[in-house]
């Protein structure tokens, strides 16, 4: 968050707290998706009070649960992007699918607090082996669940009647590119055939059962090699089925091997750029406020819980969730304080804070344009 974006924050504060207490709907923006929650439980509302509450003191010792999560399925990938830390074989942790209990656990206990839960981090999603009861543990509860897929086994019937009968609120697709030769030049190894005959099938079986989610959402990053196309993706992603489409720009990782290969994909237009560059150098951005460690923390497919998702390797964890031990535990432990304390105070000595992706940015989001084709969709709400 930067520090404009926190201004805007406290200074609608106040209709926020009316709405959330006394109305139970909160209105927010998820990297540029307008969301609504509405008739939230009482706890719910409690809950993003807190949090709003501790968006301006940032105590490391938090009383509130998060608002928003991520869980990686699985921490492989069936592709090799040059520019992540799966497909460029940084990840050091034990390959790995999440087990469908422990996610279940975890959801159950953090579910009524939940404002949206990403399931993605470092790996292929639909590569889980057991999709079905990770889907179906989420419908239990009220939050927007978001969805990212590579696509590659899209076209699978299996994965496709589990996307139809347990349904995420939103399906991401990434593409980028509308031949397979500019696809394949990021997301080596992909082919764009087994991806859009998934999403043709699902809009088509949408439409047959008079359904709205999942709502299927083309996620095109922008780059040098690709940018030639922006003018042509409205068209593709309408005649794919696809409801809507976002134009994202490329982020960095923690990895130093990587920045030239970054540099390499920089697109030439500054409105598609991530950052800011003078004389070839990334400009830094000294108004960004971390908030992750204190709402937006990540469970890895080991269960490990860290406070960013960017913290790929774990370096510094908040603790690991099991059978025997519960998300409260872990959350509310004094490591996972301290661990706070660290990233809120001296995030200059910890690398992925170093490189941060978020913080250089005019808008802490990674979206730069989100575009509606379907009627009912902005905002997504649940």
């Amino acid at each position: 968050m930067t520090l404009t974006e926190r201004f805007r924050y406290l200074i609608h504060s106040p209709i926020l707290v009316y709405r959330t207490v006394f109305q139970g709907r909160y209105d927010f923006v998820y990297d540029r998706m307008p969301m609504r929650i509405q008739r939230m439980p009482f706890p719910k509302r409690i809950n993003l009070i807190k949090t709003g509450l501790n968006l301006v003191y940032r105590r490391p010792r938090v009383s509130n649960w998060p608002v928003h999560m991520q869980f990686e399925l699985t921490n492989y990938c069936n592709l090799r992007c040059p520019v992540c830390p799966a497909g460029s074989h940084l990840i050091t942790r034990e390959k790995k699918a999440m087990d469908p209990a422990l996610f279940t656990k975890v959801i159950n206990e953090t579910g009524p607090y939940l404002l949206t839960a990403s399931l993605w981090a470092w790996g292929e999603s639909l590569l889980h082996p057991h999709l079905d009861q990770i889907l179906q543990a989420t419908r239990k509860h009220q939050f927007v669940i978001l969805l990212s897929t590579n696509g590659q086994n899209l076209d699978n019937p299996k994965v496709i009647d589990t996307l139809i009968q347990h349904p995420p609120t939103c399906l991401i697709v990434a593409i980028d590119g509308i031949t397979d030769e500019t696809n394949s030049q990021y997301r080596i190894g992909a082919r764009l055939e087994p991806a859009l005959t998934g999403v043709r099938r699902l809009a088509a079986m949408k439409r047959k059962l008079a359904r709205t989610t999942p709502i299927l959402q083309m996620r095109y990053i922008v780059m040098r090699h690709n940018e030639h196309e922006i003018g042509k993706l409205d068209g593709f992603a309408q005649e794919n089925g696809f409801d809507m489409l976002s134009l994202r720009t490329l982020s960095i990782i923690d990895s130093e091997p990587t920045q030239e290969t970054h540099t390499h994909f920089v697109p030439s237009q500054s409105s598609w750029q991530a950052y800011k560059y003078k004389q070839g150098q990334r400009v830094r951005n000294p108004s960004y406020i971390c908030q992750q460690p204190f709402m937006f923390p990540t469970v890895f497919a080991d269960g490990t819980l860290v406070a960013c998702e960017q913290d790929y390797n774990a370096q510094l964890a908040m603790g690991r969730l099991s059978p025997d031990t519960s998300f409260a535990n872990v959350w509310f432990s004094k490591n996972a304080s301290r661990t706070r304390q660290i990233i809120r105070d001296t995030p200059h000595e910890l690398s992925f804070c170093e490189n941060c992706p978020y913080r250089d940015r005019e808008s802490t989001g990674c979206s730069v344009a989100v575009r509606h084709f379907s009627e009912g969709i902005n905002p997504m709400t649940i």
